[in-house]
């Protein structure tokens, strides 16, 4: 009798539980996004076709499906399933599971799998507890972490388990997990709260059903309040969107898309930085991808500040990196950090210019042939062709520098690159002139390209 009233409230648990279990997959063909862990021929997918699991740690964002994916992957295994909080966990619970899985194994002569959530959590001895039945294979374990796993698993475990990145769902699947929602929830949203929605989850696939599930109420205490039939469908609103959010909606169609990031860049390259800082927070609360933004200001970092300020590639670079090691939403303040760099620092489009010009004369031709003492001398019989020889190498000169040719015969003479006087840029030509004062200003001078822009070449973004 016990049994079926547990059965009962289970049941009525599961309709009334929240819609992000409620829609928890039941194979790994439901689950949305991971397609490069899940899909054909992929690494997880292929070992659980095979029952060849062993040790894994699943490492990404909140909402990304871990803990849906440790519990699918458990169930597609002819293992036993064990599942642990490393919040509440203690070394005790640890080996109540490993005697447990001992006994398992010499009675059943069956595996045991144990999840542990938040893995991270666990310190060195509660981690050093887990390693010998890992080690040994007793344990087949399933981490879940948000965090690094590199910096925060014991070297020992992260060595006998397999780490997979888990990613943000993007915006196709996290509308594909809510259109699920609305069916589930028998009602019907516009497209322009599925875009509020989407783009507010920030690859949260856990937060989008929350929002959802706050929206999908309001929408149906509106209908009951305008007086609607019982059981006529809700249809959620972008208002309903907005207020189960409490956000506002920020336009941000396709155009919006080409021409604020314009507007960023361009109030970079501008060097003011409160403009670009306002279009860096628009496109943050429209929900754009954090990487594209990443990526932009390291193309800005080299196209528009260039050698006027190289340290502004480094920040531009560790920013990016910010993006992928932090993520969402703390990453918005690397962002920021490069931003305001890269707009207060001193501009310089030389290099872009030069290698505009350098292409431009590629492609047009003649472009002439490596000239012999240029070439690969290594081999055997390079001497005798006359590759590599009358080579001087500039390090064997006490300046570190020598007067050789370097460019093709037809294109001697040929100027590439025009030095912009601004910022580390103007010091680094004075410094190479000094050095290689042969060649004097008839090569590099400022004199010979005395009337040409400095920022020859901009390009619109």
């Amino acid at each position: 009798m016990d049994d079926l009233f547990t059965a009962a409230a289970s049941e009525r648990l599961a309709a009334r539980g929240p819609l992000a279990d409620r829609l928890r997959p039941l194979s790994l063909d439901d689950v949305v996004g991971q397609d490069h862990l899940l899909g054909a021929d992929k690494p997880l997918r292929a070992l659980v076709a095979t029952d060849r699991l062993s040790s894994v740690i699943l490492w990404g964002p909140p909402g990304t499906g871990k803990t849906t994916l440790a519990r699918l992957l458990a169930h597609a295994s002819s293992k036993a399933f064990e599942a642990l909080s490393a919040v509440t966990a203690s070394v005790k619970d640890i080996r109540s599971v490993t005697a447990a899985a001992q006994e398992r194994l010499g009675t059943e002569d069956r595996g045991t799998i144990l999840f542990l959530d938040e893995i991270h959590r666990f310190n060195k001895a509660q981690q050093d507890a887990l390693l010998p039945a890992v080690e040994t294979g007793l344990v087949v374990l399933i981490g879940a972490t948000t965090e690094n796993p590199t910096f925060e698993v014991n070297p020992p475990l992260m060595s006998r388990s397999t780490l997979f990145r888990l990613r943000p769902l993007d915006a196709e699947a996290l509308e594909k997990l809510l259109r699920r929602g609305l069916e589930a929830e028998s009602v019907t949203a516009d497209d322009e709260a599925v875009e509020h929605l989407v783009g507010a989850a920030g690859g949260d696939g856990r937060h989008l059903l929350t929002s959802l599930e706050v929206s999908v109420a309001l929408a149906r205490s509106r209908s009951e309040r305008a007086g609607e039939a019982p059981g006529a469908v809700a249809n959620v609103t972008l208002g309903d969107a907005e207020a189960a959010l409490g956000v506002a909606a920020v336009r941000y169609g396709r155009d919006d898309h080409y021409d604020v990031v314009s507007a960023f860049i361009k109030s970079i390259r501008g060097s003011d930085p409160d403009a670009a800082l306002h279009w860096l927070a628009r496109m943050l609360e429209a929900g754009e991808d954090a990487r594209f933004v990443a990526r932009r200001l390291v193309i800005a970092a080299s196209e528009d500040v260039g050698l006027a300020d190289p340290s502004g590639l480094l920040v531009a670079e560790a920013a990016a990196r910010a993006v992928e090691y932090v993520g969402l939403p703390e990453a918005r303040i690397n962002l920021a950090h490069a931003t305001v760099h890269l707009a207060l620092a001193p501009k310089s489009n030389s290099a872009y210019a030069g290698l505009g010009r350098a292409v431009e004369q590629v492609r047009s031709g003649p472009v002439g042939e490596v000239p012999p003492h240029l070439r690969d001398g290594s081999y055997r019989s390079a001497a005798g062709l006359g590759h590599g020889v009358g080579y001087e190498y500039p390090h064997d000169d006490p300046r570190g520098w020598v007067p050789q040719r370097y460019l093709p015969a037809e294109l001697e003479g040929a100027t590439y690159y025009r030095p912009g006087r601004h910022g580390r840029e103007g010091a680094l030509v004075a410094a190479w002139m000094d050095r290689t004062s042969e060649l004097g200003s008839a090569k590099m001078g400022y004199g010979t390209h005395a009337g040409e822009p400095e920022h020859e070449g901009e390009r619109d973004q």
